[in-house]
């Protein structure tokens, strides 16, 4: 017996709540961290055991079906991506949560005066973030492939903040614990937009049977 609609439909809508709450993770983090609001930082930390608890729902969800049913070979591999994307998303959300940490380190000193483009990176991970689920939930390579795309300027604009914060340091030996917390921040930001590379890698591998994860020109 194949999957029926309803399966594949709960773990569409799961997967969706889940990244939804990890993107607003994201958001509510980088808040904290540019209005300087430590409750804020707090509650993304607190609601992490929810993530988890979600991405645990997932994962359980997908062994039962792949135990308790006979999928086709679609539907099999759209469970094993779902399983796969859960636990990457789950790791987004760990990043947002040390964002959260880090602000919180940083809300009791002086700001730096220095303009640094910290939202536009979070800015480009969310929507790296909420492009790969949604070329996820339809099956759309060429979605993926936009998405996968934009982790260039997403690492441009990585390189460009940190160089700034390094010349900063290297100016005001004052500043560098709080350009230091900056640069964790810039690299989990960073890195949740490599992990939404990694969902669209993954989508279009489903969809395709092509593995691009080392070859991104192979469209």
């Amino acid at each position: 017996m194949s999957f029926g609609n309803s399966d594949l439909i709960l773990l569409r809508d799961n997967i969706l709540l889940l990244g939804g709450a990890a993107e607003a993770a994201i958001a509510r983090a980088t808040r904290a961290l540019i209005d300087r609001d430590a409750d804020l930082a707090e509650d993304v930390i607190a609601e992490d055991d929810e993530i988890d608890r979600m991405e645990n729902d997932i994962d359980k969800h997908c062994s039962d079906l792949l135990i308790n049913k006979q999928p086709t070979n679609l539907d099999l591999r759209f469970v094993l991506l779902v399983s796969r994307a859960a636990q990457t998303i789950e790791r987004v959300a760990d990043h947002a949560v040390n964002i959260a940490k880090h602000a919180l380190v940083l809300i009791d000193q002086p700001a730096l005066k220095i303009h640094v483009q910290i939202p536009e990176l979070a800015s480009i991970a969310q929507e790296m973030l909420l492009g790969s689920l949604d070329a996820l939930t339809r099956s759309d390579c060429n979605l993926a492939f936009e998405t996968i795309h934009k982790d260039d300027k997403a690492d441009k604009l990585f390189r460009i903040i940190y160089s700034q914060l390094v010349a900063l340091m290297e100016q005001d030996p004052k500043t560098v614990r709080r350009a230091v917390e900056l640069l964790f921040i810039i690299k989990h930001l960073e890195r949740i937009a490599d992990y939404a590379t990694n969902i669209c890698e993954m989508v279009i591998y489903l969809v395709e049977g092509r593995l691009i994860k080392h070859t991104p020109e192979a469209k």
